[in-house]
């Protein structure tokens, strides 16, 4: 969290909160609706100013009803998720490959799930900010956290390469490899996403 972002809140401490103007889209994008785009139910603009992106991603953060927000000064926006929180790419790096979120935060993997869809979920420890309201002295917290990050459609393809798949009910399981190590790769119906990982996609106050 920005340290003027900070500052901003202990001036300006009862700004009230926006619902409904900022959205997270499946591939990572941030995207302004205004009044027109929600009565209509668009998908909005796509913001694409490289420091306001920045600042949104530096400024992201959940509270513990599972409401994701940025921050915006003394304001906070909530962000209404077209799928999860988070929204995983595969980069290369100097060891080979890592799974980095919309926010540049890096996930250290553990599992991957798969929905009736064909979507991809990469399960794992990532740093996320959290909101406290009962600590006074210190709201915002970074910690680590399992967290879940739907997989760009981009990388598919080579998601599939890494993995050995079996048929299940109603998607996919199996195991994937990544760095070394075997993961598992387990069937889930996208309904039950929110409730596991406790996240709520259309905040509401």
């Amino acid at each position: 969290m920005d340290d003027q972002v900070l500052r901003s809140l202990m001036k300006w401490p009862n700004v009230p909160d926006c619902f409904g103007w900022l959205a997270l889209d499946r591939r990572g994008q941030w995207r302004m609706r205004d009044e027109f785009a929600q009565q209509n139910r668009l998908p909005g603009q796509v913001i694409q100013h490289v420091a306001l992106n920045d600042f949104i991603a530096r400024n992201y953060a959940c509270d513990e009803l599972g409401r994701y927000f940025f921050q915006n000064g003394p304001q906070r926006v909530f962000v209404t998720l077209d799928a999860t929180p988070l929204i995983a790419r595969i980069i290369p790096n100097d060891q080979g490959n890592q799974f980095l979120t919309q926010c540049h935060k890096v996930i250290e993997p553990d599992s991957a799930l798969s929905d009736e869809n064909g979507n991809i979920y990469i399960v794992g420890k990532v740093d996320q900010i959290f909101y406290d309201s009962s600590n006074l002295n210190k709201q915002f917290l970074k910690r680590e956290t399992q967290a879940i990050a739907l997989l760009h459609d981009h990388d598919l393809d080579h998601f599939s390469e890494l993995a050995k798949l079996r048929e299940e009910a109603c998607s996919f399981g199996g195991s994937w490899t990544w760095q070394g190590k075997q993961l598992p790769l387990d069937p889930i119906h996208s309904q039950e996403l929110a409730t596991r990982f406790h996240y709520q996609t259309t905040p509401q106050p």
